[in-house]
């Protein structure tokens, strides 16, 4: 019985590990696009698309709507807001998660 805990807790860990490491692989990719000089004077749009288009690419459900970009004197600012839906065999939980990179 105690084995059968343990994989059920370990099969529940890796069910969740997954969009946290897709998360922050995002997260790595929104800090490289903020702090790049030829980002700077982008088009918000283009680089909102990219930041989808990326997002897209890691599996992560990410809408255009979602992202935020903010230019000010200091440099670029970008956030987005979504969440992942993980389903278990008897429960169903929203993980929210909110990266950002850049200067406000």
């Amino acid at each position: 019985m105690a084995s059968f805990v343990l994989a059920a807790l370990a099969g529940f860990c890796l069910l969740l590990v997954r969009p946290y490491y897709q998360n922050w692989q995002l997260q790595q990719d929104l800090e490289r696009l903020a702090f790049d000089p030829k980002n700077q004077n982008a088009d918000p749009a283009m680089l909102a698309a990219e930041i989808v288009n990326r997002s897209a690419q890691l599996g992560l459900p990410v809408r255009l709507d979602q992202v935020r970009i903010h230019r000010s004197e200091a440099g670029l600012f970008i956030e987005l807001r979504y969440f992942v839906r993980v389903e278990l065999l008897v429960y169903t939980v929203d993980l929210h998660f909110r990266p950002k990179a850049g200067v406000r």
